[in-house]
């Protein structure tokens, strides 16, 4: 991409120059990691966990379902659903598996 743009950056008449002179600066500047990066350590995370994240985190270990985990922390499922997002997030995984192995890689239990 960068080699086209440059190559159009010779063309000094184009009505874009301006533009792709913006681009390919834009090149030299460092981009930032993606939401989904992978995460090595407590202080590589994104946002860190709440107390209460952590509290559902722990219950994701067990074999309870969603429906009694929301039982067990007097809340509703929605509730649940909306801490375990959160939490898949954060740890930049996407199910509860991968939550529970990244956490303990974190060392988070």
């Amino acid at each position: 991409m960068r080699l086209l743009i440059e190559k159009q950056s010779r063309n000094r008449d184009h009505p874009l120059s301006d533009y792709v002179d913006e681009l390919l600066a834009a090149f030299t500047q460092p981009v930032a990691a993606p939401k989904s990066a992978i995460i090595h350590q407590k202080s590589d995370m994104i946002e860190p966990l709440s107390e209460r994240e952590l509290e559902v985190l722990k219950l994701l270990r067990t074999e309870l379902s969603g429906p009694e985990i929301a039982g067990q922390l007097i809340v509703s499922l929605n509730t649940f659903r909306t801490h375990t997002k959160n939490i898949f997030d954060k740890l930049g995984v996407n199910n509860r598996r991968a939550a529970v192995r990244r956490a303990e890689e974190l060392d988070l239990f």
